[in-house]
């Protein structure tokens, strides 16, 4: 396993790591060691955009019609009943 030094980190990073590793019940290293193995896995590959995140979230849910767009249309005011 490797080891990794950090320094001159300011206190106020500390300090709030300790409170996130309190909230996830990690002890400090934990924490951190959690932080930087998401940090580099989200390095591996391009990066997903918004719109596919989504629709990758919603995929197989049921929708089962089209959402028309609306672009080009006129913006209409609701219908408060």
């Amino acid at each position: 396993m490797a080891q990794l030094i950090v320094r001159k980190l300011e206190d106020s990073v500390k300090a709030l790591l300790t409170r996130r590793a309190r909230r996830h019940g990690r002890s400090l290293e934990a924490e951190v060691r959690a932080i930087l193995r998401v940090a580099a896995r989200d390095d591996d590959g391009p990066p997903v955009r918004l719109g596919s995140r989504i629709a990758g979230r919603f995929a197989g849910k049921g929708l089962g019609t089209e959402i028309e767009e609306l672009r080009g249309q006129r913006v209409r005011p609701p219908r408060l009943r």
